[in-house]
């Protein structure tokens, strides 16, 4: 692991002042120097920052401190952090500039089951730091014989899972659920390929009840291109290889950007 505050090797005040649970990231898998969906990083950063702080942040700077880092690393996992040392209360906080590496996430296959939960986080919209909720629901949910959660809003539509977007195959179209979201990077890069492939996509409310007519649900984040879902609430549901194919052949369509 490898991290830099502003582009430089932080000390232990700056660790500690990074430390902080108001903030906003994303998170990427890159590849010798590149990443799949990097517009999409960074207008999640900028769009964030003003959100979240109030300001502008320059993403050209954003990219520079990213690229030194990963420079010659080959396969990375890699969290760009926005944060800010100002007390919350400031009319006018700066935010700067955290850069981490670690070892590559590798995508996992193997089906999952999922213990619904009536949840919706703060800002969901925001990839924000803070992931007490997200963390207590997925901990729960092992707890009781479940590999993780997928999240319900106020009237039982299915919105998210802990650390995944959540799709459906229903014949050859595929349906993202209808309610407030982080919209993952994976997500817009696939939907986004998914359009230029022809494939039918649409955005509706989806119910647990009507889960078992779907051909697949699937779940997807910045290591995982549609992992299978083998049940929710112990309800088996179908899977298919159509899914992980189509998303697959999507996902890879995609372009590398330079960072």
């Amino acid at each position: 692991m490898r991290v830099e505050i502003g582009g430089a090797a932080p000390g232990t005040a700056d660790l500690a002042a990074a430390a902080t649970s108001y903030g906003h990231f994303t998170a990427m898998q890159v590849r010798d120097g590149r990443v799949r969906g990097l517009g999409y990083h960074l207008d999640r950063l900028a769009t964030s920052t003003r959100e979240v702080f109030g300001s502008d942040l320059d993403t050209d700077l954003v990219r520079s401190y990213v690229r030194r880092l990963v420079a010659g690393q080959g396969a990375l996992s890699v969290r760009v952090i926005i944060f800010s040392r100002s007390s919350p209360h400031d009319a006018a906080m700066k935010p700067e500039i955290l850069v981490r590496t670690a070892p590559p996430s590798e995508h996992v296959a193997a089906p999952i089951r999922l213990r619904s939960v009536a949840y919706q986080r703060d800002l969901p919209h925001v990839k924000h730091l803070g992931g007490f909720g997200l963390t207590h629901h997925s901990r729960a949910a092992a707890l009781a014989g479940y590999d993780d959660a997928v999240f319900l809003a106020g009237d039982g539509r299915i919105s998210e899972a802990t650390i995944w977007n959540v799709g459906f195959l229903r014949g050859e179209t595929i349906v993202w659920p209808e309610a407030e979201v982080l919209p993952g990077i994976t997500y817009l890069v696939l939907a986004e390929q998914l359009r230029a492939a022809g494939v039918p996509q649409e955005t509706r409310p989806v119910y647990p009840a009507e889960l078992p007519e779907f051909d697949a649900m699937f779940l997807t984040n910045s290591a995982t291109i549609g992992r299978p879902v083998a049940s929710v609430d112990g309800v088996p549901l179908r899977t298919s290889p159509v899914a992980t194919k189509l998303l697959t052949a999507a996902y890879e369509a995609a372009p590398w950007d330079e960072i």
